[in-house]
């Protein structure tokens, strides 16, 4: 992955339109974005509440991101802390932290935390292995 990103730079951010990799953000004054993200395309991301991702995250396609939740009016900050992956396709709800080094399977739906070095997925998504790193 460090070859990939030698070059990495900022992606310019504009409300609500998408970015020249086609992912969208709302709420553009409340996003903190970590360093060496990857982020893929048409994924939507509302940060009115907060999203905080950090240094070396990467998020697959088509994924959603929210702070808010009209559903069942919850409204609090996403955290997705160093090196987690966000697989394609997946749902992360607001009030959640994903772990450092953490693995979200495809298609999941995170609606609670999950811990540091774990593997989770599902709906909702759930622990199912736990990564050793040396």
């Amino acid at each position: 992955m460090e070859k990939r990103f030698q070059n990495w730079k900022k992606p310019i951010i504009k409300e609500g339109k998408p970015t020249k990799y086609n992912w969208v953000v709302q709420n553009v004054k409340n996003l903190t974005l970590g360093y060496k993200t990857d982020i893929g395309a048409f994924t939507y991301i509302n940060a009115k509440y907060g999203v905080m991702i950090e240094d070396n995250v990467q998020i697959g396609s088509h994924c959603s991101i929210y702070s808010v939740s009209t559903i069942d009016n919850k409204e609090d900050k996403v955290i997705l802390k160093e090196n987690c992956r966000i697989g394609t396709h997946s749902v992360v709800m607001p009030g959640v932290t994903v772990g450092k080094n953490s693995i979200i399977g495809a298609f999941s739906f995170v609606n609670k935390d999950i811990p540091d070095n774990v593997v989770a997925f599902g709906i909702p998504a759930k622990v199912v292995k736990q990564i050793n790193t040396l």
